[in-house]
């Protein structure tokens, strides 16, 4: 299939600056991007606006600038974008795939514990269904998707380009999951799917703690009609803990003042060569050819 032009895309949450962690997605993305000739954008993505902090958008720039990694063209706020959401949120309810719902956390943690699930094996709590079939007169508070239809579980495959044959049933890994939230706000899953069909993004290049939300999308952009990306999920940045290093584990924005040293930290995690160079520049333009030579096809 012929999938030019390439267009991919860095999309952080502006809840801090930047760390050695989500360096690491940024070169990865920025790297696949250049590798293959392509355009390379930034989406600040920031729907979850109780999270995000003031002024950090701009901060996440200036360290994109500073390690030499610009944008092919201005970026985008999510926050800007609820008209979109609003329109693929309706068609799908029009046609039955998505319900409204009136459970609370509690209400399915009970439904679990009844059902014999052990929820805490789940980064999310299994949704049971409670709401599929209607509202038995609670008020509507979220808005989920369909994971099964006509009798059909959604189990979805796909390859990715470094962990290569993937597989989820999605009905039963997470059950129908919310697209709308109970305080208004639009989920991930389904801002993330819209705006990278409306940017054209044909390859997703991202940390690997993000590919267990591959099959949700996959399963929306079927839903939407939408075209589906290719896929690529890179190492993660390890703390002392043996955890990953994120924002909510106190992880420190890497240092901005030597983006030549955080680019060949980055460059490791990512199993690049040594690169000996003079400036961020140099060592980017040395670490494209490296990448390419590996991930192009």
């Amino acid at each position: 299939m012929d999938r030019s032009p390439y267009i991919g895309r860095f999309a952080p949450s502006p809840t801090g600056p930047l760390h050695p962690g989500s360096l690491v997605a940024a070169l990865a993305s920025w790297l696949d991007a250049r590798a293959h000739g392509g355009r390379w954008l930034v989406r600040i993505e920031d729907v979850d606006a109780p999270r995000c902090l003031p002024g950090a958008d701009q901060v996440i720039l200036g360290q994109l600038a500073i390690c030499g990694l610009l944008p092919d063209e201005e970026p985008v706020l999510q926050s800007t974008r609820g008209a979109l959401y609003g329109a693929a949120l309706a068609s799908l309810v029009e046609r039955g795939l998505a319900y409204p719902c009136g459970c609370t956390r509690r209400e399915i943690e009970d439904a679990l514990v009844a059902m014999g699930i052990l929820h805490e094996r789940f980064e999310e709590r299994l949704y049971p269904g409670t709401c599929r079939h209607g509202l038995h007169g609670k008020p509507a508070r979220a808005t989920r998707v369909r994971t099964e239809l006509d009798g059909q579980e959604a189990v979805l495959a796909w390859h990715d380009r470094r962990l290569g044959e993937q597989q989820q049933n999605v009905a039963r890994s997470v059950g129908d999951f919310v697209l709308r939230r109970a305080d208004g706000l639009w989920a991930y899953q389904l801002a993330v799917v819209v705006d990278d069909a409306a940017q054209g993004v044909t390859d997703v290049v991202r940390g690997e703690d993000l590919a267990d939300n591959t099959a949700r999308q996959i399963h929306l952009q079927r839903l939407l009609g939408l075209p589906q990306p290719r896929y690529l999920h890179t190492p993660l940045v390890l703390g002392a803990d043996g955890h990953k290093l994120s924002k909510q584990n106190g992880a420190q924005a890497f240092d901005a003042s030597a983006p030549l040293l955080a680019l060949q930290a980055a460059g490791r995690t990512l199993a690049l060569p040594v690169i000996e160079a003079g400036s961020a520049g140099e060592w980017l333009a040395a670490a494209t050819r490296a990448w390419a030579a590996r991930w192009v096809a």
